[in-house]
Formats: C-alpha cells, sequence, structure tokens
C-alpha cells in the first residue's frame, strides 16, 4: 500500500477530511463547509496549504500549513498535522510534515511550529522529526445537557450584556476588542490584527461564528469584554475567544459574558461545549473550572528550525 501526499481539492475533500479531523481531534468543532471556506478566503500572505495524505485512494491524513502573517515576527510557519488514528504507523504523518516543511521554506520560513498531542506516540513521533517540546494547553469540555451552569446575574451598574448581533450594522468596535485582547494572549508567536477586513471576511463571516450566541459586556456603548461562541451547526457548541479589554480587567465582565453565552447556547439545544486554554492562563482556567469545564486532553506546542 502506497501513501501520497497532495493538495488538498475543495469541496471533494472536506467530507474525507472533516471526518479524520473529528476522529483524530474530537474535541475541535470541524465542518467540511469551514475546510472549503478555510481555503477559498485565505489571507494571501499566509500562504495556506492544506495537503491530505492518501492511501489507495483513501484520505488518512491532513495538514494545515500556513506562515504567521499577522506575527511582527518574520519567517514564522504552522503545521499541524492529523491521522486518522486507524491509520497511523504508515508513514502518513511523516510524509506529510515533510511537504509541509517544504512549502514552508519554500515561503520564506525559518521555524515551523505544530500542536502535538501530549501522550508518548505522538511526543515521540514529533521528537523524531526534530521538533522540540515548548508550551502547553488543554482541551476543555462541559456537559451543558446535564451539568449545571451558573446563575445569570445582573450585571453591575452600567454595564449590558448583548449578543454580537447587535452589532451586525458596525462589527468594527468587536474588531478592535478582537485585537486588543488577542495581542494580550499567551504564546509562542505574537499576532497583531489590522486588516478589519479581512477579519470581516474570515471571523465575522466565519460559517460557524454565531453572531446570536456570541455575548458582548457593552459600558457606556462600548464593548469592553466578549465570549465568541461558534457552533457545528448540531449539537456542539466552542469558545473561539473570551476577553476583556486591559482597563476593563478584575471586574469579573469576561466571565460575565461568558456565562451569558453559555446560557444561550443551551436554551438553543446544544448539549456539549468545548474551549481551550493555554496551560499558563491561571485566571482563565480558573474561569472554565468554575463554570464546570473539564480537562479532556492537552497539546505540548514544538518547534523546529529549517535549514
Amino acid at each position: 500500500m502506497t501513501v501520497i501526499v497532495r493538495p488538498f481539492r475543495a469541496p471533494g475533500d472536506a467530507e474525507a477530511v472533516a471526518r479524520v479531523w473529528r476522529a483524530a481531534l474530537p474535541f475541535m468543532l470541524v465542518t467540511p463547509e469551514a475546510l472549503v471556506f478555510a481555503t477559498g478566503h485565505a489571507h494571501p500572505l499566509a500562504r495556506y496549504r492544506p495537503l491530505v495524505a492518501e492511501e489507495d485512494g483513501e484520505v488518512i491524513g491532513t495538514a494545515q500549513v500556513e506562515l504567521a502573517y499577522d506575527s511582527p515576527e518574520p519567517g514564522v510557519g504552522y503545521a499541524n498535522v492529523y491521522v486518522h488514528p486507524e491509520r497511523r504507523g504508515r508513514g502518513a504523518g511523516s510524509a506529510l510534515v515533510r511537504a509541509a516543511e517544504e512549502h514552508l521554506a519554500g515561503a520564506g520560513a525559518d521555524a515551523v511550529y505544530t500542536w502535538v498531542l501530549d501522550e508518548p506516540g505522538h511526543r515521540a513521533f514529533a521528537e523524531r522529526l526534530g521538533y522540540r517540546a515548548g508550551r502547553t494547553a488543554h482541551f476543555l469540555r462541559l456537559d451543558l445537557a446535564a451539568g449545571s451552569l451558573p446563575p445569570l446575574r445582573t450585571p453591575p451598574d452600567g454595564v449590558r450584556v448583548v449578543p454580537a448581533s447587535d452589532f451586525a450594522a458596525d462589527p468594527r468596535p468587536l474588531f478592535e476588542l478582537d485585537a486588543a485582547t488577542t495581542a494580550d494572549e499567551p504564546g509562542d508567536v505574537a499576532a497583531e490584527f489590522t486588516d478589519y477586513g479581512h477579519w470581516l471576511d474570515t471571523t465575522w463571516g466565519h460559517p460557524l461564528f454565531s453572531p446570536e450566541l456570541t455575548s458582548v459586556a457593552v459600558l457606556d456603548g462600548r464593548p469592553v469584554a466578549f465570549s465568541a461562541a461558534r457552533t457545528d451547526g448540531s449539537t456542539r457548541y466552542g469558545t473561539a475567544m473570551t476577553g476583556t479589554a486591559r482597563a476593563f480587567r478584575g471586574r469579573g465582565l469576561a466571565k460575565l459574558a461568558k456565562n451569558d453565552s453559555l446560557h444561550r447556547a443551551r436554551a438553543a439545544g446544544f448539549t456539549e461545549a468545548f474551549t481551550g486554554n493555554d496551560a499558563g492562563n491561571g485566571p482563565m482556567l480558573a474561569v472554565n473550572e468554575w463554570f464546570g469545564y473539564e480537562i479532556c486532553a492537552t497539546e505540548v506546542r514544538h518547534v523546529r528550525t529549517l535549514g
């Protein structure tokens, strides 16, 4: 049996790639529509190149490969590789990594970052290919159907909690809040949001994004905290980002927004909630534990220098 690596073809490969992704990382939201969308809406500077590994006509692995175009640090690339658990050990992962590195090197990258599940086999695989372990992050799950949420509380004086859809006529204030909080996120590679048009197209316009379930804390007409929601359109809800503008932290506004969003999601019929949490972000981890989230998996960021 022969494994080949080739570019992702949209929309024909979308269902098969989504199936691989769900099997490899069942705590992440992915749909065929989202995969097609990502391919058609990637920023040109990202040099985005999704790949598939195919064995005798069956898609058994995939890689999402791109430059960190929005980072102030040049030469950084990402390559996240997923292989179906029942098809591991056939060379698909190694072949995808080699193809990803070749593409990124040709695009000017001199360092490649990848997330690897914190399991002995996955970490050993990354180390064999020359990747060094770095920071960790958790996937967390909350049972919305059987679990209990903290009761909704009255916002502080002057604060209103509204759905993001209230900003549909002009989402720019949400872009500015998202950019400010993302810049403060812990991580190996800094990100700077400066392209409002691209954010409008790929974040606000993303097929998984739910303006109705995204909750925003507003003070004096200005959004100061938010919890951004995505859904798979069926039973699974995910928090894409929760944050507060720096000048308004310490008032419980992010917790207020996230609780509102979770209550909206449960009322809309969603039964599972997922989120991610940098292991070093203790305050946000404490907030998620307060809601009842439990860690369901851990990833370790690895990096390899090219050349």
